[in-house]
């Protein structure tokens, strides 16, 4: 091995330790007494914000748009009908198009979190800062409480002063685990999802300008088939499940119908608990700080 080499795989593995000590892994979390399982299901409720920024064509900002008006409206009803708490992470820019599914949303008393401005994270820190307080506040006008939890890259930092408890945007674990930024401050807790649970990957046509190859439609008994088999590994470990769900994709009716099947059979085993995101949270922070 030369000299150059081996100063090339010492940096890496310097690199991944650096990486690796920014995560506080919690080996084995205490879930509420009966519990074997948390399971959240979240819904990222961006409409058409992500396809105007990406300037695409008006038959993807009509996927968005129906998400607001009919996908949204399906996924309350479907967590209604189960007792689950859900959590809408949701850019502040849509309590301007769609503030109706807000307020059913929280009136169900379901969650609602940040998910952005407008999708969208700035590089400067004074519009970062600006953007997430519109968020807060235009949120707020709707549940009277700052949100607290965010599905974004928005600096660890800047959250912790803005009073932000818990993160689910990284996926280094398939626990909660704590996440420190760069500097190895701003410890926040991370509730991780996957993109093997991810509602999009499975569904979406023309995601994100994506070309032919890359197309997919899958049929729903597939994704039940998978995303049982997820959640049973975990029952079984003693663990948790991030399921995310966007409106304009599983609102569709033979999605719900699958939704509906998946989320029988999981409460059908004892010890299942589908609460909020805040609520897992703020479990966790008591039970493991």
């Amino acid at each position: 091995m030369t000299e150059a080499l081996t100063r090339e795989l010492e940096s890496l593995a310097s690199a991944a330790r650096d990486y690796d000590a920014r995560h506080r892994r919690i080996p084995k979390i205490s879930w509420p007494e009966g519990t074997r399982i948390a399971v959240n299901f979240t819904a990222d409720f961006d409409a058409m914000l992500l396809r105007r920024l990406m300037n695409e064509p008006p038959m993807q900002l009509a996927k968005g748009e129906f998400g607001g008006r009919v996908g949204i409206w399906r996924l309350i009803e479907l967590f209604d009908s189960h007792g689950i708490q859900a959590t809408i992470f949701t850019p502040g820019r849509i309590r301007e198009l769609y503030p109706d599914a807000l307020r059913a949303a929280h009136a169900s008393g379901h969650e609602i979190a940040d998910h952005m401005w407008e999708h969208r994270v700035p590089k400067d820190p004074r519009l970062e800062l600006d953007h997430l307080q519109k968020t807060g506040a235009a949120l707020s006008e709707i549940t009277r409480k700052m949100p607290v939890g965010t599905r974004s890259d928005h600096s660890l930092g800047l959250l912790k002063r803005e009073g932000f408890i818990y993160t689910s945007h990284e996926c280094a674990d398939h626990l909660p685990f704590y996440l420190r930024d760069e500097s190895g401050a701003n410890e926040m807790l991370n509730l991780p999802f996957h993109y093997a649970i991810d509602d999009a990957m499975f569904y979406s046509f023309s995601w994100l300008g994506s070309g032919n190859a890359a197309q997919r439609i899958t049929d729903t008994d597939r994704v039940m088939d998978m995303w049982w088999e997820a959640f049973l590994q975990q029952y079984h470990a003693g663990g948790y499940l991030n399921v995310c769900l966007h409106p304009f994709v599983s609102g569709r009716a033979q999605r719900i119908d699958m939704l509906d099947r998946l989320i029988t059979r999981m409460k059908a085993l004892p010890g299942v608990w589908m609460p909020s995101c805040e609520s897992v949270a703020r479990h966790i922070l008591a039970t493991h700080p």
